[in-house]
């Protein structure tokens, strides 16, 4: 039996030697993962009215922490979804569990009509994912870092090159793809994690918080091309910028205290709480009652 290592920030499933204390290669991949086979087959893109995501009475706890109580949803093929609550709500814990980063204690979850304890290797196929801290690789030039994920997720090698031109141009990072990443500013980290997140065209694009410590300029930039990216794909977008979710998002699920507690379209969640704005809203759902 193979060793293998999971990275768990990115949804992939390397088989060969940890990635701990490696060399990196002349051009900057780590040694050990250039030799790594990569355990998966090339993913086909759904045409079938599937859900791209279930989630039906999921639990998770942590020690005696009930991370998550049975909660429910789904979302359809081609929406953007906005997944909101406050800090310690269950957001990440149930994007690990879609991501097939940790296991649900109850339930079941599954991407593009696979489950994800069923079939994780499935899943992490049909994924793309961008964690909050975006793992990156400092040493590497932008470009041949997207060609070592293009590798990592099978891209077909004829058509790597011009895959690493079509998410560079998409995600605005043409002019970095020289540079090394360690000399890129904050947003332009974000913009290439989100291409390496679209790099292999998957059917669900999950996102975690994709504009945390970004100025205002740079927000509206990832704004643009989360719009962009969910022209073909499905997007779960979790963030507390609530302008942004207004901006994008077709629907919001709001979690609270491991429970969902609002699911609809914007307008008719405000008119259902008597909310003015998208923060009265939230605020509806998950502000703490006033102690008397």
């Amino acid at each position: 039996m193979c060793v293998g290592t999971f990275i768990a920030d990115t949804g992939l499933w390397l088989i060969g030697a940890p990635l701990a204390n490696t060399a990196l290669s002349p051009r900057g991949v780590p040694a050990t993962l250039a030799l790594l086979e990569y355990s998966r087959q090339p993913f086909a893109m759904s045409e079938s009215s599937t859900p791209a995501i279930v989630v039906e009475e999921l639990t998770k706890h942590y020690g005696d922490v009930k991370a998550l109580r049975g909660i429910d949803f789904r979302v359809e093929p081609g929406e953007i979804v906005g997944f909101l609550g406050p800090n310690g709500a269950g957001k990440t814990t149930t994007m690990k569990i879609l991501t097939c980063s940790t296991i649900a204690d109850s339930g079941r979850a599954a991407v593009a009509g696979d489950d994800v304890g069923e079939d994780p290797q499935a899943v992490r196929r049909a994924i793309g994912y961008l964690p909050e801290n975006v793992p990156l690789y400092d040493e590497m030039l932008v470009y041949d870092y997207l060609q070592f994920i293009a590798g990592i997720q099978e891209v077909d090698a004829g058509e790597r090159e011009e895959r690493v031109r079509q998410v560079a141009d998409r995600t605005g990072i043409s002019d970095m793809l020289g540079r090394p990443i360690a000399a890129l500013s904050k947003g332009y980290r974000q913009r290439v994690g989100l291409a390496q997140a679209i790099i292999h065209q998957p059917e669900v694009i999950i996102l975690d918080e994709p504009t945390t410590g970004l100025d205002p300029n740079q927000i509206v930039e990832i704004r643009d091309v989360i719009t962009t990216i969910g022209d073909d794909a499905t997007v779960l977008l979790s963030t507390h910028i609530l302008q942004e979710v207004s901006a994008v998002c077709d629907r919001i699920i709001i979690i609270d205290e491991g429970r969902i507690v609002a699911d609809g379209p914007i307008d008719e969640l405000k008119t259902d709480a008597d909310a003015e704005d998208l923060e009265q809203l939230f605020r509806h759902h998950t502000a703490p009652t006033p102690t008397t």
